[in-house]
């Protein structure tokens, strides 16, 4: 006897299946009592990140371009390193909104 097995599986599984499948599962988005003003201030806060990105970007590439043209390797390759930080950190926070609108979409229409 197989010990991870606590009884006989039930006669009717397809019929409780069937019966999960029918119960609608979505997002409440309604539930939060500030929606509004929520919706306001993420789309705030994914705004400055993104400006903070894009000005971070440009400094490090700046100083990438004076450090190479200088011949300061230690300094060009931690600008270097600023430009990619940069770059991924711009490139997530502009995923995140698409990401959790297509959840949102997927999750609605299961």
């Amino acid at each position: 006897m197989n010990p991870l097995v606590f009884g006989p599986a039930p006669a009717s599984a397809t019929a409780v299946a069937a019966d999960m499948a029918a119960v609608p599962v979505g997002p409440d988005l309604g539930a939060v009592a500030a929606q509004g003003q929520l919706a306001d201030l993420i789309g705030a806060l994914l705004t400055i990140a993104l400006i903070v990105a894009v000005a971070l970007l440009i400094a490090c590439a700046i100083t990438w371009a004076l450090a190479t043209t200088n011949g300061s390797w230690q300094t060009a390759a931690r600008a270097r390193t600023g430009v990619l930080v940069a770059l991924g950190g711009a490139t997530l926070t502009g995923a995140a909104l698409a990401w959790t609108n297509w959840l949102l979409d997927t999750g609605a229409s299961l």
